[in-house]
């Protein structure tokens, strides 16, 4: 006999603005935000038995992230998704596990004749800061930030030689290429005891966010890169050491290829090598390169 063997429902792409107004200073601060809500528990009778009697429904989802916006702040992500997630198994004896990912959406103050402007911004990149969070009954909280779209190139100061040649190998060595990738970081905090453990700690989550992306755009562009793999993984290890309570780092890079032209058709104009100057971006297809690197190992906050 065939058995429901997991099941994980709830809302996804909730869309979330929120405005702080200080009338102090009559200054504006925004946030942004998609938010998705999976719940877990005892509800395999929902699907096995058509019984609904223990489905909360997704639209009671959405209305609670909105309600819990207005109720508590957003910022960090971190602490919003962990409010969230730990709402659920508290509200619902049925409901064990709550899984919360929030996507923080670019907005930048604009800069009018030299000075901050208290209410304008500008959304100056697909950039997301990410927080995903899982709350399980009687096991704490997990937490894991995040960096996604965050798009770089450097014209040199990137090689790749040395690689595998066999019959089915067509490219090039270079000590001298374009690189470019589109940043998708993640790292994962020490477990969390519970929700008050999360709070004890806002500070960290801004400051590792800073520091991650600080990390991440000096080492792209200081690092004479002999590969994408060798880069991402001095990256993921300036992290672990610039944050200790974070236990694990993950990167996914895809490589972004910008090809030269081959114009010596044309009149012997030189545009390889050492004479290039234009080359054609590729969409597709591209390299992707992942690692996950961990510490030893891992202790609680």
């Amino acid at each position: 006999m065939p058995e429901l063997s997991a099941a994980r429902y709830g809302k996804d792409n909730i869309r979330l603005y929120k405005v702080h107004r200080d009338e102090a200073t009559k200054t504006h601060t925004v946030t942004e935000m998609t938010v998705c809500v999976l719940l877990e528990g005892e509800i395999q009778s929902s699907y096995t038995d058509a019984d609904n009697s223990v489905i909360v429904a997704t639209d009671s989802m959405k209305n609670t992230v909105y309600l819990l916006a207005k109720q508590n702040p957003v910022t960090p992500p971190e602490l919003f998704a962990s409010i969230l997630a730990s709402h659920f198994p508290a509200k619902y004896p049925h409901i064990h596990a709550a899984h919360v990912k929030v996507i923080t959406h670019r907005w930048t103050r604009m800069t009018i004749d030299g000075k901050p402007h208290p209410h304008s911004f500008l959304r100056d990149g697909a950039e997301t800061r990410n927080a995903e969070v899982v709350c399980r009954r009687g096991a704490g909280i997990i937490v894991r930030s995040g960096i996604q779209g965050l798009l770089v190139l450097k014209s040199t100061g990137s090689a790749f030689y040395g690689f595998v040649r066999d019959e089915y190998t067509s490219l090039d060595e270079t000590w001298d290429r374009i690189l470019s990738t589109e940043v998708d970081a993640n790292w994962e905090w020490c477990p969390f005891g519970t929700l008050n453990d999360v709070k004890s700690n806002i500070p960290l989550f801004d400051k590792a966010w800073e520091s991650a992306r600080n990390i991440t755009l000096g080492t792209f562009a200081n690092d004479n890169s002999v590969s994408v793999q060798a880069t991402m993984y001095k990256m993921a290890n300036e992290i672990l050491a610039a944050v200790p309570e974070v236990n694990r780092v993950d990167y996914s890079l895809p490589n972004k290829h910008y090809f030269e032209i081959d114009m010596e058709w044309h009149k012997g104009l030189k545009n390889t090598g050492k004479d290039a100057e234009v080359y054609a971006p590729q969409s597709s297809p591209s390299g992707l390169i992942k690692c996950t690197v961990s510490r030893t190992k891992t202790s609680k906050l």
